[in-house]
């Protein structure tokens, strides 16, 4: 094994977190601004990428790592945490918004999972994070949530979070599966990924659901959840008050302290 290996215990229902047990020397790498707690005699460090031993070593390969997150619009840099104790010790990690946090195991998936750019919560020391281009033009401009796309590569066990229910879905070979854009998660790497426009003029129009979605072609396991972060926040914007009156005009008393509040 090149990852380290940990174990882990996920809490909650709704805004999970996950507890991360390490042994002494084991290290756990997560992204920035996911850490929740951590024992005594946890050493945090943040670092440039992933900081697993693929970028290669010296300043150029830190620069290339971390210029892969920047391409995938996630932040410069991540953290690492170390059990520098004797004993075991627990470092934790919350997910941003409402959802699941499903546990992975490359070993068990091929050694590669392609997921959305901002699904990755934390990993074993050793789990490489880079971007996957999608081959197709077609799912480069009409995909909906990106041309970029992260992979996790490696042995070990990360974590990813994703919006609402999650369903984990198998495709046999030549299977095909159609999802929304933005409510794919993730999926492992034999899935053949593109998008297809919807057919017919009034169903594009008028149906509320966007001109295009993506086809999933397996072998392969797929990952869907039913509420992305793009149509929770919408939703918010859109139930939202707006200055000068153009909104909805729900629960004034909460409106009059609001604008009190903002010197209105």
């Amino acid at each position: 094994m090149n990852n380290h290996e940990i174990d882990y215990k996920i809490y909650g229902d709704d805004m999970q977190f996950v507890e991360v047990e390490l042994d002494p020397h084991e290290t756990v790498v997560a992204e920035a601004g996911s850490f929740m707690m951590m024992d005594d005699d946890i050493h945090m460090e943040t670092i440039f990428g992933d900081g697993s031993s693929g970028a290669g070593g010296g300043i150029m390969g830190k620069l290339f790592s971390a210029g892969k997150r920047i391409i995938t619009g996630e932040s410069l840099f991540m953290t690492t945490f170390t059990n520098t104790g004797a004993g075991k010790k627990h470092v934790s990690f919350a997910s941003p918004y409402p959802g699941k946090i499903i546990p992975m195991d490359l070993s068990e998936l091929g050694g590669k999972i392609i997921c959305q750019k901002d699904a990755f919560l934390a990993a074993a020391k050793g789990v490489q994070v880079g971007i996957e281009f999608q081959r197709k033009i077609g799912a480069g401009f009409f995909g909906g949530e990106g041309f970029i796309m992260q992979k996790l590569e490696g042995d070990g066990m990360c974590f990813v979070h994703a919006g609402g229910t999650i369903v984990r879905k198998e495709l046999l070979p030549g299977q095909t599966l159609r999802v929304d854009t933005g409510c794919l998660v993730g999926m492992t790497s034999q899935v053949q990924y593109d998008i297809e426009f919807v057919k017919g003029v009034k169903t594009a129009l008028f149906g509320g659901e966007g001109l295009f979605f993506a086809t999933l072609r397996g072998p392969g396991s797929v990952w869907i959840q039913s509420l992305p972060f793009s149509r929770l926040a919408s939703r918010v914007f859109a139930a939202a008050p707006q200055r000068g009156g153009g909104g909805k005009d729900e629960g004034s008393i909460a409106r009059g302290i609001f604008d009190m509040f903002n010197g209105d």
